[in-house]
């Protein structure tokens, strides 16, 4: 009894605090409503039930368009209220579905001043993917010429990195180069200033690994990607590269990628048929360079290791971010162009993808691919898999997954997130279910005869007072309603699923079936109490229905349906009393 109570003032006190967060019952436009009947209904019962809402509601279904007129789609003037009514009337078993009509408007772009510039980010589909995510939680490792803070990555997160260069923990930018790369990745976004990055929610560990003249080590470059590995990158971003292969990178590469970290790396811009290293590496992604029409950038390497093509830029089209210039260390919007520019489109995308729950290096580079634009002819390998395309590689991500964004929209489209719904009668009236099953178990303990630990009598108690209520508020696309609204009826209200009504049934909602119940079970000891349960629950059903909703079919909602439900809770109380002391 005990848990009972503290399990209905849990139910009541989410309610409350569903009331208390703002904004979740008010997301999502719409002011029409979508009707689509079964094929198997007759256009003469359609007509009817047009003209029954027209009536009830006051405006008039119409055909959405001429080519609605075979699939029965209607559009009705309608918010969320007649949603959920029109969802729990009759009319709801003869539609395929009943939706809201929601308006779209074209992706939000952000508010960055210097956007529209940045033509690299829209071919590659950024802003389909941004309604998805924007790398929250993801680390980007930068292993270049260090990175300053800008004004654009002000608002840019920073993880400590490593100068391998100066052996220090200040791994400030000399070059630009390793600023503007980073920018690409995560540029602050929706700041009102300068330009935007990929995956703007990410992190940036910067690793300085090349002196202000762009050289490095491959000892440096080795040290830094084990580093990366061992505080926490998700992703590796070498804009970076050269001839010869080594055995110390190849090992620190393994080692990053046996870890988790996906790695990426610039093809190289010498225009030659292979990918240069680190890129050549297997356990690297590498990439090579598109220009502003999607073809080849004339420096890019292309052929054996290159295994995605991303914007690069060309003389005619750079590619723009926020970095610093070398000779003065002061902030400046500068267009570059390379395979090094390309590289962190990929990474920031690589991001993208493992906010969204990917988390294998192997499996990342697998939607990579499958997600790509592909290239129908391309004998030398220019493009690898393809073009990169951010939104269809997030869209691949989540294919398959339940995630948290997916199920909050359920509930919000649903209206389970909007406490009216419950509370008003929406779904379910929740407060007198709560008063039903509550007073069945008060009034099992007045009359002494709670049966302690009797799961019979427990089920007797909801299943009449109550039922599963909750489940009365389901609606799952697809899905038989049916079900839901049997499963959450009481006892009294199964007439109400049988006839399609909201009006109590007479023969439920009377003394009539707990007395079957009673006649048949009153011999076994365990369903005995099942029965005794039953009839105190449609009594305290009854009483309060009588007070709240007193609608009996035949009886009207008045005195002579109030003075029926009545008599029959005193019947039912009455009668389970007497069970109760029948040992």
């Amino acid at each position: 009894m005990k848990n009972f109570l503290l399990f209905c003032l849990f139910f009541l006190g989410l309610g409350w605090a569903l009331v208390s967060f703002p904004g979740l019952a008010n997301q999502g436009e719409f002011d029409s409503l979508i009707l689509d009947f079964r094929d198997d209904i007759p256009i003469t019962k359609i007509s009817q039930e047009i003209a029954d809402i027209a009536e009830k509601y006051h405006h008039t279904p119409q055909l959405n368009s001429i080519f609605s007129v075979e699939d029965h789609v209607y559009i009705v003037e309608g918010d969320k209220k007649v949603l959920e009514q029109i969802r729990r009337s009759p009319i709801q078993k003869d539609t395929e579905y009943i939706e809201p009509n929601y308006q779209y408007h074209a992706l939000e772009v952000p508010n960055d001043p210097q956007y529209s510039k940045q033509w690299n980010f829209r071919s590659i589909n950024i802003e389909s993917a941004w309604d998805e995510t924007k790398g929250k939680d993801i680390v980007v490792a930068v292993i270049d010429t260090g990175v300053s803070k800008v004004p654009d990555l002000k608002l840019t997160q920073f993880v400590a990195g490593y100068n391998f260069v100066n052996d220090t923990k200040d791994a400030i930018d000399d070059n630009g180069h390793g600023t503007h790369v980073a920018g690409t990745v995560a540029q602050s976004t929706n700041n009102g200033y300068g330009v935007a990055g990929i995956a703007y929610e990410a992190s940036i560990m910067p690793l300085k690994v090349l002196s202000a003249s762009g050289g490095g080590t491959v000892a440096d470059i080795a040290e830094a990607i084990k580093f990366a590995a061992d505080n926490g990158a998700d992703v590796i971003n070498m804009s970076l590269g050269g001839g010869g292969s080594s055995k110390l990178m190849e090992e620190a590469i393994n080692y990053a990628y046996n870890k988790g970290v996906v790695i990426v790396a610039a093809a190289g811009n010498s225009g030659e048929n292979a990918s240069g290293y680190p890129a050549r590496y297997p356990k690297v992604i590498s990439v090579s360079a598109t220009d502003a029409s999607g073809e080849k950038a004339a420096y890019s390497n292309y052929g054996a290791g290159v295994d995605i093509a991303a914007p690069g830029g060309s003389e005619t089209a750079t590619i723009l971010q926020n970095t610093i210039d070398p000779t003065t260390g002061e902030s400046i919007f500068l267009g570059a162009m390379g395979t090094s520019m390309a590289s962190p489109h990929v990474a920031g995308v690589a991001a993208l993808i493992k906010a969204s729950g990917i988390s294998e290096p192997s499996a990342v580079l697998d939607v990579l691919k499958k997600s790509s634009r592909k290239v129908t002819e391309d004998p030398l390998n220019y493009f690898g898999a393809g073009h990169l395309d951010a939104g269809a590689a997030v869209k691949l991500a989540l294919q398959g997954q339940i995630t948290f964004r997916d199920f909050f929209r359920w509930l919000r489209d649903n209206g389970y997130l909007n406490p009216r719904f419950w509370i008003d009668g929406g779904a379910v009236a929740l407060v007198p279910k709560i008063l039903m099953v509550v007073g069945s178990y008060l009034l099992a303990w007045a009359l002494r005869v709670y049966f302690p630990f009797s799961w019979s009598l427990n089920s007797g108690l909801i299943f009449g007072s109550s039922g599963l209520f909750f489940l009365q508020g389901l609606y799952v696309f697809d899905l038989p309603q049916w079900p839901f609204r049997l499963a959450g009826s009481s006892l009294a209200e199964l007439g109400n699923v049988v006839m399609g009504t909201s009006s109590l049934n007479p023969i439920f909602a009377s003394v009539l079936i707990p007395l079957i119940l009673i006649a048949l079970l009153s011999g076994h000891q365990t369903w005995k109490w099942f029965a005794i349960g039953s009839c105190l629950g449609v009594a305290v059903c009854l009483g309060i229905s009588a007070v709240i909703d007193p609608a009996v079919w035949g009886l009207g909602a008045g005195t002579m349906a109030r003075s029926f439900l009545g008599a029959n809770a005193l019947l039912c109380v009455a009668l389970g009393y007497l069970a109760s002391k029948d040992q």
